[in-house]
């Protein structure tokens, strides 16, 4: 006769009672709910866009792959948002606590931000490698943004080099540091105020088009410039880093692909924005929203001077607080209504793919600014650099990262399109402003 499955815990999940069976240490599954921009990744997630970002750091040692999976198995069990996998429910995608041994660290043999098959992955939904001096996270965005990637990253690095340099333990301790935030809390949620006005762009942009690079083929190119040399050709135009490199990259699009010329369809770019310092948040959780820069060339000749205002005063228009409350507020108030909570999940999937196409195509590429990357001080001398970049997504094949970390800055081209022009008018144009420029890539445009 067959024992009856012993159940301790029940939780209604989308309309669907979810029995958790009893563990060895008497222990409730944890579950919790996506944020509101997560909801739409296991939606669109692919082979062909993959929907996940990668954040390395370059260490000054070679790699040694059996400590760095070591602190990958100490490590991972402390990350509630990184311990999980994805399920499907009526209703709504959910997380659910993984608990298997963390993934295998491998050495880097692919092109990155591959599409993360969980079946292959123990359920995670992020991948460790390594490439000799480089450590890379990569990470499907429906766990977190790129804050809470560098959030798991520095931590993963931290524990890396206390277990190579156990000398480090009696200088910090070996627990996490006390800058790493394990915060859950869905602060589009939080601070969300009722909406029913549409915040995102929807009239098609200009589209960058050309031969493509090889079927799996996928190109990188990084630019490093001194911080100082770049706040000064910064003040001299009166622009914050963001908004200059943000605009050369729209002249370029301009100059290389448009040659100059007048168009029916504006150069338009999405710029991610982090949304915790303006709403006091640590969430590790995605927590950011899109503003749009644009430029719409309707006559024959522009200077770049001309370039950089339009655009500095196109986003400094949009990044406050009231306009970016507004924008997530529009979704969250959308995901609320009980008629949308209601919809059965391939109903919202077919909807939600809509939209994303329409929004999608509202966009000539994506450049995001993850910001100054800081480490503690003990950590310093073995560690030279972070670089981040994204994947492909619909319509936008030349995406742009900003990163830096002590006294350079790293703009990281990330590419399918076989002709590399608009990269070189891009650092092109930030030498003759007076920027050394020192490129580097992986070599996909030369072989």
């Amino acid at each position: 006769m067959k024992k009856k499955k012993s159940v301790i815990a029940a939780e209604t999940i989308d309309g669907v009672k979810i029995e958790n069976e009893k563990k060895d240490r008497y222990q409730e599954i944890r579950w919790e709910r996506l944020d509101n921009t997560a909801h739409l990744f296991p939606v669109i997630a692919g082979e062909s866009m993959s929907n996940v970002y990668r954040i390395s750091v370059t260490l000054s040692e070679l790699v040694q792959p059996e400590l760095l999976q070591d602190a990958l198995d100490i490590v991972l069990p402390k990350f509630d948002g990184f311990n999980l996998r994805l399920r499907q429910g009526v209703f709504w995608y959910y997380f659910e606590e993984n608990g298997k041994p963390a993934p295998r660290v491998r050495e880097e043999q692919n092109f990155p931000c591959r599409f993360i098959h969980q079946n292959k992955n123990r359920s995670y939904m992020f991948r460790v490698t390594y490439y000799k001096y480089r450590i890379n996270l990569e990470v499907f965005h429906v766990l977190t943004d790129g804050m809470g990637g560098i959030n798991f990253l520095k931590e993963l690095t931290y524990q890396y080099l206390r277990l190579a340099h156990p000398e480090l333990i009696e200088k910090v301790g070996n627990s996490l540091d006390s800058d790493t935030s394990l915060n859950r809390e869905d602060s589009f949620l939080k601070n969300y105020k009722k909406s029913s006005q549409k915040g995102y762009q929807t009239k098609k942009a200009y589209l960058i088009k050309g031969e493509k690079l090889p079927a799996g083929e996928f190109g990188v190119m990084h630019g490093y410039m001194p911080i100082a040399d770049l706040k000064n050709v910064c003040h001299a135009y009166g622009v914050s880093i963001n908004e200059y490199l943000v605009a050369v990259y729209i002249w370029s699009v301009y100059t290389e692909c448009m040659h100059g010329m007048a168009s029916d369809k504006p150069i338009r770019v999405a710029v991610p924005v982090n949304l915790r310092p303006f709403f006091d948040s640590i969430t590790t959780k995605n927590f950011f929203v899109m503003v749009s820069a644009e430029f719409h060339p309707i006559k024959d000749v522009y200077t770049f001077e001309e370039v950089l205002a339009i655009v500095s005063e196109s986003l400094r228009s949009q990044i406050n607080r009231e306009h970016l409350e507004h924008l997530f507020s529009y979704n969250v108030s959308n995901e609320k209504l009980l008629i949308a909570r209601a919809v059965p999940l391939f109903l919202k999937n077919i909807a939600m793919r809509y939209v994303y196409t329409t929004s999608a195509l509202a966009n000539t590429a994506t450049v995001t600014n993850i910001g100054n990357i800081r480490v503690a001080e003990e950590y310093q001398p073995y560690i030279e650099q972070f670089h981040a970049f994204l994947a492909m997504s619909k319509g936008q094949h030349l995406k742009g990262t900003i990163c830096s970390y002590g006294e350079t800055l790293v703009f990281s081209f990330s590419y399918d399109l076989a002709d590399p022009s608009v990269q070189r008018g891009f650092f092109r144009k930030v030498a003759a402003d007076g920027v050394p420029v020192e490129v580097e890539s992986n070599g996909v445009n030369y072989k």
